[in-house]
């Protein structure tokens, strides 16, 4: 099998200025509302009432780039790095993967961006008994690293840069899943986008692997996790209740995480947003949720971002 074509390439000047703003994705608000127009407004009045001005360009379907951008202006937000989801294994048909992201990426780069982020949701089996690799198959890894491989290949003919982002309950879940699809594909197909609680809650080291690629890194998720569902109790539980427990997802700063130890590994010329994304609250309101990860963000990234320095502030970093 051949999944790493000379042509064409990832992009490797950006289209536009990079900006490495805080933004957010409001997964909480939309993950079981839906993505409709009144829950992403309600998410947008939050965010603009927090202080929070980039936001994960999740277009409705129906609207277009040039609405969606008129719409969240309106709110004082621009967009942010956004992402493609398939399963990318046996039960997708290759063909309508293909062209759906080459119609978002056609969106993406109507916004603007010159980046998305490359998923794989969900496998039944990954979803009963999540972040342990349950049901692996070598063959359907295989495959889904091909089309991983091709959609990349349709991301960058649109003039997007494809960077992988891990999900519990993907094909790409544990470590030894993710360096195989970054490392199979190579650098000028596939950049990596992590995510670090995801990273973690699968029983990765964030820090060592952002290391480990950190020459490929163009986005990041900052999440960040409490113990309760760590290591040995990892699939304790399915997926949704583990996730909805409030007791996996912390806001940045009050879990495990070695957060300044992440940013501190990311490369000294990264140009991407630092997107925080809590999936479910472990406090009261999404409001609230949102509030402390941008004091938080405030805190820690806001001198990174002023000074250009690859070192963050330590003042409540963890």
């Amino acid at each position: 099998m051949t999944t790493t074509p000379t042509t064409p390439t990832a992009p490797t000047t950006p289209r536009h200025p990079a900006t490495r703003r805080i933004a957010a994705n409001p997964i909480p608000y939309w993950a079981r509302a839906g993505k409709t127009r009144e829950v992403f407004e309600q998410a947008f009045a939050d965010l603009q009432d927090i202080g929070f001005t980039a936001v994960k360009a999740d277009v409705p379907e129906g609207m277009s780039a040039g609405e969606y951008a008129d719409w969240i202006a309106g709110f004082g937000l621009s967009p942010s790095l956004s992402l493609f989801s398939s399963p990318l294994d046996e039960t997708v048909d290759t063909g309508e993967v293909l062209e759906q992201a080459r119609r978002f990426a056609a969106v993406q780069a109507e916004l603007g961006m010159d980046r998305a982020m490359l998923s794989s949701m969900s496998l039944p089996a990954r979803l009963r008994t999540p972040a342990v690799g349950a049901d692996f198959d070598a063959g359907r890894l295989e495959r889904a690293i091909e089309n991983a491989g091709r959609v990349c290949e349709v991301l960058i003919a649109e003039g997007v840069r494809p960077l992988h982002h891990s999900h519990v309950g993907g094909v790409f879940e544990t470590e030894e899943e993710v360096t195989r699809l970054l490392d199979t594909l190579g650098a000028d197909l596939i950049g990596f986008g992590p995510d670090t609680g995801h990273l973690r809650w699968a029983g990765a080291d964030p820090v060592a692997l952002i290391e480990r690629y950190s020459d490929r890194i163009g986005g990041i998720h900052l999440k960040d996790v409490y113990p309760d569902h760590l290591d040995a109790a990892r699939g304790g539980g399915d997926y949704r209740t583990v996730s909805g427990s409030g007791r996996l997802w912390a806001e940045p700063g009050r879990g495990v995480l070695d957060l300044a130890a992440v940013l501190a590994a990311l490369p000294a010329d990264y140009d991407g947003d630092y997107m925080i994304e809590v999936d479910h609250p472990s406090v009261e309101t999404l409001h609230e949720s949102h509030r402390l990860s941008y004091e938080w963000a405030r805190s820690t990234l806001e001198p990174l971002l002023r000074n250009g320095s690859a070192e963050p502030s330590h003042d409540g970093a963890r």
